[in-house]
């Protein structure tokens, strides 16, 4: 069975497009990945088109080959958008290979290690408060907070991650503070303390409303530089962290974090293939490696698993994007032996639901595994058509309420 044709599709989903990869075999075997472009990464596209010359007419079981070859022919520019292209085909054709077998894909992986897989229920509050219009009720102030940690307690989730907010005199009217990515831009990168005040409000709502009875996590991103690291770490403290993640562009800082640390420390997110996450693992720079599958291709993903095995770490997903990529992640985290948890999130846009054949199967804190062909689930076409995709404007989703 060999890959016949190569398409790139796209839709709205809100704030936000979705994108997919479109592998069709000789065979009329579809496989799909779904990828994104917009958080920093344009062009992806351009480049899988580019890419696919290489890749029509050759056996889809031979993904392994394959990615050697386009890493061969693009290694003077290799990473970036280039890295996140080749994982968007390897995962195609993960998809394909498995419906082929008639297996679902974590069969290809080795097997699965569990029939169940606890999430934490990401961006809680975070994107009620940056994007009120597509995610309800929007949160407005402290109180918002509360009732979104009630929330999760009574859907049986035992763990939620949020992020930085700064609320105005009245402790009301929270925007999203990211200025690692421009929000507001002050590429200083310095904590104030009106930053660390507005953390622990926000904190002490979100553990008020849970009645203290969730494993709380913090998301910093690339927000703060190592003495602003630190001064969060320290001002939080007192609270029970399951984990607070950091982006770092140097090992040797996050580990220095680390061992200052009070709480658990998970990095990685934005890494791109093995050799970029060693120096990271020899440093023991954090204690959960977390892996975007959709960028790294999940049976690259597998290679950095059993690289933090090696290292003692365990590792989690990044998976902040629709059910396609959930299902691709399930897959990886139910074949990898040191899994900590996985991230997903549980507000989604109105019409989520109707772009996908299967949604996601979540049950008291848990992913189900389905035991369907493939992904287990793939694109509705006619509902992408339904919902195209918008224009211009997109990139680090800048279009988004500030």
């Amino acid at each position: 069975m060999k890959v016949a044709k190569i398409e790139t599709l796209a839709c709205d989903a809100g704030w936000r497009n979705y994108h997919f990869v479109k592998l069709t075999t000789d065979e009329g075997i579809v496989g799909w990945s779904e990828f994104d472009e917009g958080f920093g990464a344009p062009g992806v596209s351009a480049v899988i088109h580019k890419l696919s010359e290489r890749v029509i007419g050759k056996p889809v079981s031979d993904h392994e080959v394959i990615y050697a070859e386009l890493y061969c022919a693009t290694r003077p520019a290799a990473g970036g958008v280039i890295a996140l292209a080749m994982a968007a085909i390897e995962n195609a054709l993960l998809d394909a290979k498995a419906k082929a077998l008639g297996v679902p894909v974590y069969a290809l992986l080795g097997g699965k290690v569990r029939d169940k897989i606890r999430v934490y229920w990401s961006h809680c509050a975070t994107w009620r408060i940056n994007h009120p219009d597509y995610y309800k009720p929007a949160i407005k102030d402290l109180d918002g907070v509360k009732a979104i940690g009630a929330e999760v307690k009574k859907k049986g989730f035992t763990a939620a991650k949020t992020n930085i907010f700064i609320y105005d005199d009245k402790k009301q009217n929270p925007k999203g503070y990211r200025p690692g990515f421009g929000v507001p831009f002050s590429p200083a990168l310095n904590v104030d303390r009106d930053v660390l005040r507005n953390l622990r409000m926000h904190l002490e709502a979100l553990v008020d409303g849970a009645g203290g009875e969730i494993d709380l996590l913090l998301d910093l991103n690339f927000n703060a530089k190592t003495e602003g690291y630190l001064r969060i770490l320290r001002e939080i403290a007192d609270f029970k962290m399951f984990w607070v993640e950091i982006d770092s562009y140097s090992p040797e800082a996050l580990g220095y974090i680390r061992r200052q640390s009070p709480h658990p420390i998970s990095s990685c997110e934005t890494l791109l293939g093995l050799r970029e996450f060693l120096p990271y693992f020899r440093e023991q720079a954090m204690d959960v490696a977390i892996v975007d599958t959709p960028w790294n291709g999940v049976w690259q993903s597998m290679k950095i698993a059993n690289a933090a095995e090696a290292h003692e770490v365990n590792v989690a997903p990044h998976n902040f994007y629709g059910h396609l990529c959930t299902m691709m992640n399930a897959h990886f985290s139910a074949a990898v032996p040191n899994l900590r948890i996985m991230e997903t999130d549980i507000d989604r846009i109105a019409w989520d639901d109707e772009l996908f054949t299967h949604v996601p199967e979540i049950v008291d804190g848990h992913l189900i595994m389905p035991d369907r062909p493939g992904w287990g689930t793939e694109p509705n076409e006619e509902a992408l058509k339904a919902h195209p995709p918008k224009g211009k404007g997109l990139l680090n989703y800048g279009s988004e309420k500030k």
